[in-house]
C-alpha cells in the first residue's frame, strides 16, 4: 500500500477578518510606488486618452510619467514661479498649466514648446483645466478673486467670471454643458456661472455661520448634482433643485483637499490631509474602503482604465497604487494588436509570412496501445520522515518559521496517533527543545490548538522536569510559558463571568417582554 501524505486541516478564518467584495476590489490596488520630489506634490492628472500617461506637478515643473514603467518621459520646467495644476488634454496632445506668477502656459507634450501664453491674471492661478466638451478652451481660476474661460487658438479670455470675493482654489467646466461653470471660494461659497454672460446663475451656501474656505469641487458626469470640500466636510449639491445641500458628510479629521471619481462615476473618492483616502459608494455615501498614506494628502487620481490611483502629498512624496487588469476587462483589440507583436507582425513580418512553431502530433496505428507512465508525486520533507519513521527529525522539519502553525500541529497530532510523539521529543538538548517550546509558547493561547498546545506541554513537563535549572534558556522560556497559562485562565474566568452577567440581562429583558 502506497504512502499516504499528512492531512493538514483547514482551519476556518474568523468572521472579522473577511472582507466584502468592495473592499476585496480596492485591496487589489498594492504595489505602490514612492517618488520623491523636492517640493510638495499640488497636482496628479491622468490623460483620457491610452497609454494614460500622467502629469504631476511639483515645484517649478510639470512631469510626464509613463503608467507601465513608472518612469518620468518628459519635464516641463519653463516656468518663473511654482507650477499648478498640470492638466492633459482629452486627445494627450497638449499641456496646461498655470504657476505663481499668473501665467498660463500651453505646451506641446512632445517637444515641450510653449503654444501659448495667457497672462490676465495677476495673482497665482491654481486652477488650469481643458473643458472636456469643447478642448480649445481653458478654464483657469486665480487668487485675484476671478475665473476665466480661455480661447486657445486666438489667446483670447471669452469670459470673465468676477463674483467671488476670495481666492479661488476650485472649478470645473460641466462635462454635461460647456456653457456651464462651476467654481469654489475661500470666501465659503460655490457658484454656478453662464459662460455665455458671465453671470452667476445660482449661489450655494452652507447653512450656519461658520463658511470654510472651499478647497474642491467637482461636478457629476450628468450635470445634475455637484460636490465640494471645505474643511473636513463633503457637501452634496442638488443642482436641479436650485442648490439645495442634499447631504454634508464628515468622515475626515482634517481639511479635505481632493476629489476624484473611478472611471464608471460610481465611486467617489477623497482624500485629505489626515494622510486618509475614503471611498464612497454614490447611490448612498457610505465609505466603503479606506486607504492610508505616509504622509497629508493634497492631490488624487484615477486612471480612466482603473488600473492605477496616484496620491501627491505635501512631504513630496508621489505614490501610485497600482492594480492587475483581469483577462475580462481588458481590450480585446488591444489584447489583438498585442499578441500580433508577440509573433512579430509588428516588426515588418506579413501576416501571411508568420511562421508556426507548433509540431504536430506523431499519428501511430489507431489499433496501438500506448501505456503512460505515473510519475509518483513528490513528497514533502516531513512526509519522507514520516515514511521512513524518522518522527524527531520529522517534527523539527515543521518547527521552523516558514512553516505555517497548521502544518506544524497537523504533524503533531499524526504523531500522538502514531504513539511517536515520545520518540520525537525525547532525548533533546537545550538547543533542540528550544524550537519546541518556543513554538508552544506563541500558540498557547491560540484557540484553534490551545487543547493540543496544552496535551505537548504536559509531556514535555513529563520528560525534562527532572533536568529543569541546568540551562538558563530553557528555565526561562519554561516560566514565560507558565505565566502565559496563568494570564489565559484568568482573562478566561473574566470572560465567563461577562457572559453569566450578559445572560441574566437577556433573560430579563426576554421577560419583561413576554409581560
Amino acid at each position: 500500500m502506497d504512502y499516504q501524505p499528512l492531512v493538514v486541516k483547514a482551519h476556518p478564518r474568523p468572521a472579522a477578518t473577511k472582507h466584502s467584495p468592495e473592499s476585496r476590489l480596492w485591496r487589489q490596488f498594492k504595489y505602490p510606488v514612492f517618488v520623491k520630489e523636492y517640493a510638495p506634490v499640488t497636482s496628479v492628472h491622468f490623460s483620457p486618452t491610452k497609454p494614460h500617461r500622467y502629469a504631476v506637478t511639483s515645484a517649478t515643473r510639470v512631469q510626464i510619467y509613463a503608467p507601465r514603467t513608472q518612469k518620468v518621459v518628459k519635464t516641463i520646467s519653463r516656468f518663473k514661479d511654482v507650477a499648478r495644476s498640470g492638466t492633459i488634454r482629452a486627445d494627450g496632445k497638449l499641456v496646461v498649466a498655470g504657476d505663481d506668477t499668473g501665467l498660463i502656459q500651453v505646451f506641446d507634450i512632445n517637444s515641450r514648446a510653449i503654444l501659448r501664453t495667457l497672462d490676465a491674471h495677476k495673482q497665482p492661478v491654481h486652477v488650469t483645466k481643458f473643458s472636456s466638451l469643447t478642448p480649445t478652451q481653458i478654464l483657469s481660476c486665480s487668487d485675484d478673486t476671478t475665473a476665466r474661460l480661455w480661447d486657445v487658438p486666438s489667446q483670447a479670455c471669452i469670459t470673465t467670471f468676477a463674483a467671488h470675493t476670495d481666492y479661488v482654489r476650485a472649478g470645473q467646466v460641466s462635462p454635461a454643458n460647456p456653457n456651464v461653470v462651476l467654481t469654489g471660494s475661500y470666501d465659503g461659497t460655490v457658484r454656478l456661472f453662464d459662460a455665455r454672460s458671465g453671470d452667476c446663475e445660482m449661489l450655494m451656501v452652507p447653512t450656519g455661520a461658520d463658511k470654510p474656505a472651499v478647497e474642491q469641487v467637482l461636478m457629476f458626469g450628468s450635470g445634475t448634482a455637484a460636490l465640494s470640500s471645505g474643511g473636513p466636510i463633503l457637501r452634496v449639491w442638488d443642482i436641479v433643485a436650485g442648490g439645495r445641500c442634499t447631504r454634508a458628510l464628515s468622515n475626515h479629521q482634517k481639511t479635505i483637499t481632493s476629489l476624484a471619481f473611478n472611471p464608471t462615476g460610481n465611486r467617489l473618492l477623497t482624500g485629505a490631509l489626515d494622510q486618509m483616502v475614503k471611498v464612497y459608494d454614490v447611490s448612498s455615501y457610505k465609505v466603503v474602503h479606506t486607504m492610508r498614506y505616509p504622509a497629508p494628502i493634497l492631490c488624487l487620481a484615477v486612471s480612466p482604465d482603473e488600473t492605477h490611483i496616484a496620491a501627491g502629498m505635501t512631504d513630496g512624496t508621489l505614490s501610485v497604487r497600482r492594480r492587475q487588469q483581469k483577462a475580462s476587462e481588458v481590450d480585446p483589440l488591444a489584447q489583438a494588436a498585442s499578441y500580433q507583436n508577440f509573433l512579430g507582425v509588428a516588426n515588418g513580418i506579413g501576416e501571411g509570412k508568420v511562421k508556426s512553431k507548433v509540431k504536430s502530433k506523431a499519428v501511430g496505428d489507431v489499433n496501438e496501445f500506448r501505456v503512460e507512465s505515473k510519475r509518483s508525486k513528490r513528497l514533502r520533507e516531513y512526509d519522507r520522515f514520516l515514511k521512513n519513521f524518522k518522527y524527531s527529525a520529522a517534527l523539527d522539519s515543521v518547527l521552523r518559521k516558514n512553516v505555517p502553525p497548521t502544518t506544524t500541529f497537523a504533524l503533531i497530532q499524526e504523531l500522538i496517533h502514531r504513539d511517536g510523539l515520545r520518540i520525537a521529543l525525547g532525548g533533546r538538548d537545550d538547543v533542540l527543545l528550544e524550537p519546541v517550546l518556543r513554538k508552544l509558547l506563541k500558540h498557547v493561547t491560540d484557540p484553534r490548538f490551545g487543547e493540543l498546545v496544552c496535551d505537548v506541554a504536559g509531556i514535555v513537563i513529563e520528560m525534562y522536569a527532572s533536568i529543569l535549572g541546568q540551562s538558563p534558556l530553557i528555565d526561562a522560556l519554561f516560566i514565560n510559558l507558565r505565566r502565559k497559562v496563568i494570564a489565559e485562565v484568568r482573562f478566561q474566568r473574566e470572560l465567563r463571568k461577562t457572559m453569566g452577567a450578559l445572560d441574566m440581562v437577556f433573560a430579563l429583558t426576554t421577560g419583561a417582554q413576554s409581560i
